[in-house]
């Protein structure tokens, strides 16, 4: 069970921009070609079997978090503790109450 909680779940921002730049181009890239060789030999099928092909390595490249997704992480402020945010909620209630 350990192993699968130091699995990494998560994209940055930039990596998730980047992964979906990527499988755009493969997509594209494969539909071209695909389109292009079913035209030279007449046979649509080649087409979605090449268009299938880059689908597949599409996912296989965008969907996991790999490493390259993942070189600028959030720098998410530190957690207040749950005291401080009781006293914030009543001293802004009641500074809301007076009236200057």
């Amino acid at each position: 069970m350990d192993f699968f909680k130091n699995i990494p779940t998560h994209m940055d921002y930039e990596g998730q921009a980047r992964a979906e730049k990527l499988s755009r181009i493969i997509i594209t890239v494969f539909g071209v070609v695909g389109v292009i060789w079913g035209y030279v030999i007449q046979q649509f099928s080649q087409t979605v079997y090449i268009l299938g092909i880059g689908f597949a390595l599409s996912l296989i490249l965008t969907i996991p978090p790999w490493p390259m997704y993942r070189r600028k992480p959030i720098k998410w402020q530190p957690a207040k503790d749950g005291k401080e945010l009781i006293h914030q909620s009543k001293d802004q209630g009641s500074k809301k109450g007076k009236k200057k």
